[in-house]
């Protein structure tokens, strides 16, 4: 864990919108939890450009959470039960959001499974100070010190202290290329354009699968406790 003293904060800033997230609403009962690597062959078959543009992701779908008396389950092959607020993201920039929208009113298969998607709605990233990553793809065999060093050193690269790391849960996904290993990582204590900064660059590789994506998260003070 990284940790050192809170820094006062300015978010009397102007989001830019160079990249944005589309939101779009779904029709579908549910998906494998380990579904990344065919929704990314699924969405990168109706938009073929998303492939070659480097600022792209395609967000992992989540269904109910646990505070809905209901957990994720953990084993690849099982089913995520989806309700109707469940929403596929884009992460896309904001001149290509026209191209992305091509996406409604069209029909996904992910493992026999019909994901019908409907009307989306863009939103600006986040200055939020605190920003989460579900899946950053880890090594294997790297512990978690090794993993928070390895952010620690990306974070610097794209000029952002790494004030405050915390990293969580591991969990493997298949593809046809082979398995890889993720874990989450928190990144607290964050200045508004390092925000937009990380949201925009992310961590590591396989943005196309829902990796080194992040979004705002408000845990942070239970996470300083635990």
């Amino acid at each position: 864990m990284y940790w050192t003293e809170d820094s006062d904060k300015d978010t009397k800033l102007k989001v830019p919108d160079n990249i944005v997230d589309l939101s779009f609403k779904l029709d579908c009962k549910c998906l494998p939890n380990d579904h990344a690597w065919e929704l990314s062959q699924a969405v990168q078959q109706m938009l073929p450009w998303i492939a070659d543009e480097p600022r792209a992701g395609i967000h992992q779908i989540h269904g109910a959470e646990s505070m809905n008396g209901w957990i994720r389950p953990e084993q690849p092959d099982a089913l995520i039960h989806l309700s109707r607020r469940s929403k596929m993201t884009l992460r896309v920039p904001g001149e290509l959001v026209g191209k992305a929208l091509e996406l409604e009113g069209t029909t996904l298969n992910i493992s026999g499974n019909v994901l019908k998607i409907g009307k989306a709605m863009a939103k600006l990233l986040s200055l939020y100070e605190v920003q989460f990553s579900r899946y950053v793809i880890a090594r294997a065999d790297m512990d978690e010190e090794q993993f928070l060093q390895q952010a620690a050193d990306e974070l610097t690269e794209m000029n952002i202290p790494a004030r405050k790391l915390l990293s969580g849960k591991s969990q493997a996904f298949t593809t046809p290329d082979g398995d890889f290993t993720t874990r989450s990582l928190m990144v607290a204590d964050l200045e508004p354009m390092e925000a937009i900064r990380l949201q925009e660059t992310g961590i590591g590789e396989g943005r196309l699968l829902g990796c080194g994506l992040f979004v705002p998260h408000k845990g942070i003070k239970h996470a300083k406790q635990s």
